[in-house]
């Protein structure tokens, strides 16, 4: 079979599932080390027999519901290819507007020291990283598996730039910081979106913190203000419903300035709050 007829079936066999011909496109190239465009150029290249069975499994499993990046191992954010395992949670083009709040606060040339809790595939910290190169930029995380692919990718991209330590949100850590930033689990653990989509095949510690799905949040914007600097920023990502309540437990803590950011979609995702 040449791509275009290998495709063609990919694509039959994923209309069932309701699943883009981006994604049959995406494993195929995956399969042959190719690019998309590659494929749209050469449709008449004949695939072997292995190839065709790689392919065709992972069209399966997708079928199956598992997430694509889970299957092809990669991951965009903020245009820099991720590695990606069922250890870490997937990136999200949402989180980008937590970086995005994040390069607002730091200036260009500022020499800041920094940390990403939770960090998972390292994705906020290595986007920050390559922003601001004078920062001090430190990331932590709880998983051992999940710290090895953060440390994977930020030595592919950001290699010496990122300081990792292993441990729960801040308790790791030492001094005082100009900022921290993280995107913790906020899904209440008896959410009905736990058992939708992707979210079923990621770690759920990543996603969910319990019962109060508040509960990360409150130890980060608490356990935070001991180790900011004068000054110093804490910005978290939620839920979209969430802003209200993550503004009144800063604010309830002594955090001034607070505020939260909303996405394209007019959704408050990004809450910041300031060191008095």
């Amino acid at each position: 079979m040449n791509i275009g007829e290998l495709l063609a079936d990919a694509r039959a066999l994923l209309a069932e599932a309701t699943i883009s011909r981006l994604e049959s496109e995406l494993l195929l190239g995956h399969v042959l080390g190719v690019s998309r465009a590659h494929l749209y150029a050469n449709p008449k290249a004949v695939t072997n027999t292995r190839q065709r069975a790689s392919f065709l499994q992972l069209v399966q499993r997708r079928r199956r519901g598992e997430p694509i990046a889970y299957l092809t191992g990669r991951r965009e954010f903020w245009s820099l290819a991720l590695k990606v395992t069922p250890d870490v949670l997937i990136p999200r083009p949402e989180t980008e507007l937590l970086v995005e709040a994040a390069l607002d606060l730091i200036p260009g040339a500022a020499q800041w020291r920094l940390v990403d809790l939770g960090t998972g595939s390292g994705a906020i910290a290595i986007a920050i990283a390559s922003m601001r190169k004078r920062c001090e930029v430190h990331a932590t995380e709880i998983s051992a598996a999940a710290l090895a692919v953060a440390m994977e990718n930020a030595e592919a991209i950001v290699p010496g730039r990122i300081r990792f330590h292993q441990g729960s949100w801040l308790s790791p850590l030492q001094g005082l910081f100009q900022l921290i930033v993280s995107n913790p689990p906020y899904v209440a653990m008896d959410d009905p979106h736990l058992q939708q989509g992707d979210v079923r095949y990621e770690p759920l510690t990543a996603l969910s913190p319990g019962h109060d799905g508040l509960a990360a949040i409150r130890r980060i914007a608490a356990d935070s203000l001991p180790l900011l600097d004068q000054h110093g920023w804490l910005a978290i990502e939620h839920g979209f419903e969430q802003g209200e309540k993550v503004r009144n437990i800063m604010q309830g803590l002594g955090y001034a300035s607070t505020g939260t950011i909303k996405d394209l979609a007019d959704l408050e995702r990004v809450s910041l709050g300031r060191k008095p």
